[in-house]
């Protein structure tokens, strides 16, 4: 190992921790919030003490396994590890903070078994909200793939396998949203797709213009969206 992927791998763990730190403060305000809609037979479960002992469970697993994988890669497979995990994993942990701070007041607990929404829950449709429905998850994701390149530990590789089961969670909060928005979520969800965004074509005097999802636009009567 060189001296600048042994830099790279501390600032990602200096940078992965600190964001666990702030995910963790931030899952344990949103509980002393009153709490509205809850669904799933797992929501009586989403308190301050049995997910701040899941994650300190999870934690000591992940130190546990904290060991090299066996594996002998080529040469130059180590470079391009590197580059690609460092590249997945930076920009998760950014989207991740970025979709944190759209959320505000708005983040709330929830897991494969359950939801529970804020008693004052609005719909979040503006940041990385606005390109994709599940930006916090997508950017989890990315991370764990990142870090399993940049590490290429046991732990990096069992919290990149879990981190899928986001899909699940994805799905019971999606039914928790229509449930409380109706219209306004159906809406939403008809617009924006639910991990990886899209682009649009314009039809404006017989010619055909991509436009990407993340722009605001106004429609007028000449356009055609399809």
């Amino acid at each position: 190992m060189n001296s600048f992927e042994l830099w790279l791998r501390r600032l990602g763990g200096v940078a992965g921790l600190a964001t666990l730190a702030l995910a963790i403060r931030h899952m344990l305000a949103s509980v002393r919030r009153p709490a509205g809609r809850q669904t799933g037979p797992g929501a009586r479960f989403l308190r301050a003490p049995i997910l701040g002992l899941a994650t300190l469970l999870f934690a000591a697993v992940m130190v546990r396994l904290w060991r090299p994988l066996p594996l002998a890669l080529p040469a130059r497979v180590p470079a391009v590890c590197l580059a690609l995990g460092s590249l997945l994993y930076f920009s998760g942990l950014g989207l991740y903070l970025w979709g944190r701070r759209a959320l505000g007041a708005m983040f709330a607990p929830s897991s494969g078994f359950g939801v529970r929404l804020q008693l004052d829950h609005r719909l979040v449709t503006t940041g990385p909200y606005a390109p994709v429905r599940h930006p916090m998850y997508l950017a989890v994701i990315a991370a764990g793939a990142g870090g399993l390149l940049l590490y290429r530990t046991w732990s990096m590789l069992l919290f990149a396998v879990t981190m899928f089961g986001l899909i699940v969670r994805a799905h019971r909060e999606e039914e928790a949203l229509e449930a409380e928005f109706g219209a306004a979520w159906e809406a939403y969800r008809r617009r924006v797709p639910a991990w990886l965004p899209q682009a649009r074509c314009v039809r404006r005097g017989g010619r055909a213009t991509p436009v990407n999802d993340i722009m605001v636009r106004v429609r007028s009567p000449y356009e055609e969206v399809y």
